[in-house]
């Protein structure tokens, strides 16, 4: 009988992970971690009980009904509305952009019509934006821009908002209504008992066997084939040079009661050296009563050294060069498809991830069954 093997614990080894098992197939799952899920690891905090986003906040938002349909299989989603406040110029504000931030920032009590208006004013077209800056300039003006965006984003990626693609911003909604909902999709919420719990749900499934603390390196097993969510240099032994990522930094704060009043708080101007504090609580509101002390992550931002988590890759000219090259070489590597976020060097979410590995099965359960080989790559990763 054929085995195989997927690297990586997280929701997109899982996932396929899953779907070969009650297909039938022996699969070996290693991560080298200590704990399955990747960097949406969740764990009860020992001390108060609250569960903690070990890695930063996930959460999970889709309109992807398939999806949506899969998490429930293996958890209980419950509602939960994720909303963001920004500390700037030493007041709060509401974010993303929306009718409130307007009035809010430029003291006014704009209906939507006169702030639409007032924006349009202030921005500086752009027929196709060729960077961060440019983006933001055509979508809310400078003011706004060097408000909110760009002392926060110089510490997050730790370049000139003129180095950043403008899809970066793209991804953020600008709205002249009160809606202050961080996310539009359909479909939102948190899983009761964490996200490790739900994908030690899904990993729960025939003919699966699971190894942590193992390195897929130190395996000296053959298999018929390797589903690799990790970093793709990493499997080459980064023989083309290493791809750069941003990694995140935590510094615990405990304290008694509420300690900021919502989930997440970002702090927008350049000489605060940290970029956001969420408060883990927050994150589950059916239960936060129960708690008379708190957890928060203050965050900090950094360029990615060999032994750190990677968290963002950092999609310049660069990395893309070195990123074709590893495509390259993957392609011309027989026994090994590439998987994920790491495994494509892109930005997921993880609605995205799943829907991704979901394809990927299907995909791959074919071509066993026709006795072909998978593809090095399910999703075209440049």
């Amino acid at each position: 009988m054929a085995r195989y093997c997927i690297v990586g614990a997280g929701l997109s080894g899982a996932v396929v992970a899953r779907a070969l098992g009650e297909a039938g197939h022996d699969v070996l799952v290693v991560d080298e971690r200590g704990g399955i899920g990747g960097n949406c690891a969740t764990l009860r905090d020992p001390q108060t009980g609250i569960m903690t986003h070990l890695y930063g906040p996930h959460i999970f938002h889709t309109s992807d009904e398939k999806v949506w349909a899969y998490v429930q299989r293996f958890c209980a989603m419950m509602p939960y509305a994720h909303r963001v406040q920004a500390v700037a110029r030493g007041h709060v504000f509401s974010l993303p952009v929306n009718l409130l931030t307007i009035n809010q920032f430029f003291g006014l009590a704009l209906n939507p019509a006169e702030a639409q208006a007032l924006i349009a004013s202030k921005t500086i077209p752009q027929e196709a934006p060729r960077h961060f800056e440019e983006q933001a300039l055509s979508m809310i003006g400078r003011e706004l821009y060097e408000a909110f965006f760009e002392g926060y984003t110089r510490k997050q990626w730790g370049l000139d908002p003129t180095e950043l693609p403008a899809a970066i911003l793209k991804r953020l909604p600008l709205r002249f209504n009160y809606d202050d909902s961080y996310f539009s999709h359909r479909f939102q919420g948190m899983p009761r008992d964490g996200y490790t719990e739900m994908i030690a749900s899904i990993l729960d499934a025939p003919r699966v066997e699971l190894r942590l603390g193992e390195s897929f390196e130190s395996l000296g097993d053959d298999f018929a084939h390797v589903i690799y969510s990790g970093p793709i240099d990493r499997y080459f032994n980064y023989r083309l040079g290493r791809l750069n990522y941003r990694t995140l930094e935590f510094q615990v704060l405990r304290s008694r009661g509420d300690f900021q009043g919502t989930a997440v708080l970002n702090y927008c101007d350049a000489d605060v050296p940290f970029t956001r504090v969420t408060e883990h609580k927050h994150f589950a509101p059916w239960e936060k009563e129960r708690f008379d002390e708190t957890i928060c992550y203050r965050e900090y931002s950094r360029d990615c050294r060999p032994r750190d988590v990677p968290y963002y890759p950092i999609r310049l000219a660069k990395e893309q060069k070195t990123l074709n090259e590893y495509i390259a070489l993957a392609r011309s590597t027989p026994g090994v498809s590439f998987l994920g976020r790491l495994g494509s060097y892109r930005y997921l979410d993880m609605d995205v991830a799943i829907a991704e590995a979901l394809a990927a099965s299907e995909q791959m359960l074919e071509m066993i069954a026709a006795g072909a080989a998978p593809p090095s790559f399910f999703v075209d990763p440049g």
